[in-house]
C-alpha cells in the first residue's frame, strides 16, 4: 500500500510505501473499542463526591422530645432520609476507573486502527516544515494545500519546537510523537500526516520487539 507524499510547500511530490505489519494488519473492531475505552477511563477524573451520614457536619441535638408530640421518634438529623443529611450509595472521589490491557493487545489495537485508516485513504506523509521560527500563518497556508479534512493528526519523530508552536493555535490540529501514538488519537483523526521521519520512528518503536 502506498500513500501520497507532500513537500515542504504542500505540493504533491510522489508516493511512499507503507509497512505491511503496521498498515495492513487484521482489523479487529472489538480490540480497538477496548483500547479506546481504556484510554478514556484512565484519564477520567474523580470529581463527583458526596458525604455519608458520618461525614456531614450537623448538630447532634435531639430534634424534639421522645414522647408526647404525636410524631414518630426522630433519630440523627444526618440520616439520608432528611434534606441536608448524608447521601446513601453516592459517588466517591476514591473510585478507581483504571483499566488495563496486555502490551500485545495494545499494539494489535494500534496496528488495527492504523490499518483501518489506511484502508480509508486517510494517511499521508509530509517532508517537513520549511520555517526556521514558529509561524502560525505559514502553517495554516501549508495546511490549506494538504487534502481537506475536519481535523488533522500530525505525527513527529521527535520534538520540533518550530512545528509544534506553529500548529499550537490552529483549530482541529493535534501534534503527537510517534512513540506516543495510540488507537484513540488515530481513530479520532480524519487525516493522519507523518512528518519527516515520523514513519521510521513509528516502525522503530513498535516493531523493534516484535517476534
Amino acid at each position: 500500500m502506498k500513500i501520497d507524499l507532500y513537500d515542504v510547500t504542500g505540493a504533491k511530490k510522489g508516493e511512499v510505501s507503507l509497512n505491511k505489519d503496521l498498515f495492513e494488519a487484521k482489523i479487529n473492531p472489538d480490540l480497538m473499542h477496548r483500547a479506546v475505552v481504556m484510554r478514556l477511563a484512565n484519564r477520567r477524573l474523580n470529581i463527583a463526591h458526596t458525604l455519608t451520614r458520618g461525614e456531614v457536619a450537623a448538630t447532634t441535638k435531639k430534634a424534639f422530645r421522645q414522647k408526647g408530640t404525636g410524631n414518630a421518634r426522630r433519630g440523627a438529623l444526618t440520616t439520608s432520609l432528611l434534606r441536608g443529611g448524608g447521601v446513601a450509595h453516592g459517588p466517591r472521589n476514591n473510585r478507581n476507573f483504571t483499566k488495563m490491557m496486555p502490551k500485545k493487545e495494545r499494539r494489535a489495537a494500534l496496528f488495527s486502527s492504523l490499518s483501518a485508516q489506511a484502508q480509508d485513504k486517510n494517511i499521508l506523509a509530509l517532508e517537513g516544515f520549511a520555517e526556521k521560527a514558529p509561524k502560525t500563518k505559514k502553517f495554516s497556508e501549508l495546511l490549506a494545500k494538504l487534502p481537506e479534512s475536519k481535523n488533522y493528526l500530525f505525527v513527529l519523530a521527535k520534538r520540533d519546537e518550530v512545528f509544534e508552536k506553529s500548529a499550537a493555535n490552529v483549530p482541529n490540529v493535534k501534534v503527537i510523537f510517534a512513540s506516543y501514538l495510540n488507537p484513540y488519537d488515530v481513530l479520532h483523526a480524519h487525516k493522519i500526516c507523518f512528518v519527516a521521519d515520523g514513519m521510521k520512528k513509528l516502525e522503530a518503536t513498535f516493531l523493534s520487539e516484535k517476534k
